[in-house]
């Protein structure tokens, strides 16, 4: 039986637009409900040569889930999420689960997925791992590559393969890229195969967890103070956020943000995972914190609390994709960036991305997220075409200093279509030609994802 490729319209619009700001309206829209099916969309594409592009929940701000080309495929029905295997800490899920519902599955067996994506609740195991997803406890955890065990991939051909990490100290067989081929797929941005279920490594949940939201008179004292978290030897976040003054200003007005201090101009919140004496861990941030600011601290204890503080922070990235969607029409939209350095530089990239907006003449950017990392994100609002093209000029200038600087263009979100034209500042042509090469060898008829990286 054939998977019926849908045309209408009305059904393709909803598949038109993510939270990078663009629309692509795909030929098709196909809806798979089991490998079965997607086996079938893969014979269909390959028949027809129609191009093939992966979707979750479509909370990618790259573009990279949005086509005008060939076929969406939704995953969204393969959520099946397993019983948590206790004794080997893992899980198996479809790539339409969603991330939080991952999580909830897990801490109901004691037991935690330590990646954790602010848009949890809105983004799917699928897109996680297409972009190597991280989120504010990376800073101890790391991105979601370390936690993908195995994978299963609808290859380009039709095959169906099965990769298991081997987890080996040490092998000296071949050339190291060729060593864990689960790793071509964690990142790749659905331009290598479709992935239709991952086994996912998971940790103990920690016995408690407090978080600390510490305010400051300058952006200036609170990035020194990143910095001096990281090596301060006495206290253990499990993540360092920063936010500016006006992300600040966004978090005051969430249901969970009127504590915040009005005389605040920049906030670092941090979180520790505790076993044993709570009271002794908040006396050691005290007197830490005493020495860097004069502003009281916000705590954070118990699940609830910690849940207030993701609604404040995930109030940022709601409310400035909302701004970018009424400037939709004119041409504008949100440009985000999602660029690192090393964490020392962290100061000095800030301060070099303010001037090269000042000197633009646009208005300053929203400027939060994983300082630990060294990792903040800017978010523009193009209120037209014109703006739009100047604060593209303005990310270009950044990115050019933050590689001066030893950084990366993009750590969390991945390339997509709207960065790929700054791929080549960071990568040179043997880089390029060998990911073409590997694109090639997978996807010869270059079918799947057409536009994104490369």
């Amino acid at each position: 039986m054939t998977l019926d490729l849908i045309t209408d319209k009305e059904v393709r619009q909803a598949y038109e637009a993510d939270a990078s700001g663009l629309r692509l309206l795909p030929d098709f829209v196909a809806r798979p409900e089991s490998v079965a099916d997607v086996l079938e969309v893969m014979r269909q594409a390959r028949t027809d040569r129609l191009a093939v592009t992966c979707a979750g929940a479509q909370s990618s701000t790259t573009a990279a889930s949005i086509t005008d080309r060939g076929i969406l495929l939704s995953m969204r029905e393969l959520d099946k999420i397993a019983d948590v295997d206790q004794r080997g800490r893992t899980i198996r899920v479809g790539p339409g689960a969603f991330v939080a519902d991952v999580k909830r599955k897990a801490a109901a067996a004691g037991l935690l997925f330590a990646p954790d994506p602010t848009s949890e609740e809105e983004s799917t195991i699928g897109g996680a791992i297409a972009c190597n997803a991280s989120g504010a406890r990376t800073y101890k955890y790391g991105a979601t590559r370390k936690y993908v065990q195995a994978l299963t991939v609808v290859m380009a051909n039709g095959e169906v393969k099965d990769f298991r990490r081997p987890n080996l100290e040490k092998n000296t067989v071949g050339y190291a890229f060729a060593h864990d081929p689960i790793d071509w797929f964690i990142g790749s941005e659905g331009t290598l195969g479709v992935v239709v279920e991952a086994e996912l490594s998971l940790v103990p949940l920690p016995v408690e967890v407090i978080g600390l939201a510490i305010f400051f008179a300058t952006e200036e004292d609170a990035l020194r103070f990143v910095i001096a978290a990281r090596e301060n030897g006495e206290v253990s976040p499990r993540c360092i956020e920063y936010f500016d003054n006006l992300a600040l200003e966004i978090a005051r007005q969430s249901p969970t943000g009127s504590a915040l201090p009005a005389d605040a101009k920049g906030m670092v919140y941090v979180e520790e995972e505790i076993a044993h004496d709570v009271d002794a861990t908040l006396s050691v941030w005290a007197d830490f914190v005493g020495e860097s600011s004069e502003i009281e601290p916000l705590v954070f204890q118990g699940e609830a609390k910690l849940r207030e503080a993701r609604q404040f922070r995930h109030s940022i990235p709601a409310t400035m994709n909302e701004r970018g969607g009424r400037h939709r029409d004119a041409g504008g939209r949100k440009v985000s960036t999602d660029w690192a350095v090393p964490y020392r530089r962290l100061p000095e990239a800030v301060a070099s991305a303010r001037g090269f907006a000042r000197d633009a003449g646009i208005a300053q950017p929203v400027i939060y997220g994983h300082a630990g990392n060294g990792h903040p994100h800017q978010n523009f609002i193009a209120r037209d075409s014109t703006e739009l093209s100047t604060i593209e000029k303005v990310v270009e200038q950044t990115l050019q200093r933050v590689l001066s600087l030893g950084g990366t263009v993009a750590a969390e979100h991945g390339i997509g279509k709207i960065k790929r034209r700054w791929l080549p500042l960071q990568m040179n042509a043997l880089q390029i030609a060998m990911m073409t090469a590997v694109k090639k060898e997978l996807d010869p008829q270059h079918l799947l994802a057409p536009g994104n990286i490369l």
